[in-house]
């Protein structure tokens, strides 16, 4: 298996963003593509959700027990 120089350069800025190693990138990329694309958009949502974990303050210091009822508040 061969890349261009800029695929293999961009893969390493990726690999560096995520934490992973250009090999890991490329096994993905081979699930990804044996799954199908339904598969990848799945893989990314995820990823995307677990960046986003912990980024936010709701400023309620008992969020995490009441959770529950601050919902149904907000849906009624």
């Amino acid at each position: 298996m061969q890349l261009t120089e800029e695929q293999l350069a961009a893969l390493k800025r990726l690999a560096a963003r995520r934490g992973v190693s250009v090999s890991e990138l490329v096994r993905q990329a081979v699930d990804a593509v044996l799954r199908g694309p339904q598969a990848e958009q799945e893989r990314l949502r995820r990823e995307r959700a677990r960046a986003a974990a912990g980024r936010f303050r709701s400023g309620l210091g008992d969020l995490a027990e009441a959770h529950d009822r601050y919902l149904l508040e907000d849906l009624t």
